[in-house]
């Protein structure tokens, strides 16, 4: 799938909201730099943080309380 039909269906996930997709593809691919496992299934070895947090969105394993931190 293309990075435009990734990130089409990752806004959708949620709310159109632009912003909101930039912060929880950021504070994601942060995490998965720090050791946390990939959500999705398929070889992550070679892709990005960035594209495995976006393909995580888009598939609804992750969503805003990814970057609500608890208290």
């Amino acid at each position: 799938m293309r990075t435009e039909q990734i990130t089409a269906k990752a806004l959708k996930q949620i709310g159109d909201d632009r912003y909101k997709l930039a912060l929880i593809v950021a504070k994601r691919a942060e995490a998965l730099a720090n050791g946390a496992e990939a959500l999705i299934s398929g070889d992550t070895l070679k892709m990005k943080f960035a594209d495995i947090a976006l393909m995580e969105v888009a598939e609804g394993k992750i969503g805003l309380e990814a970057i609500v931190e608890e208290k």
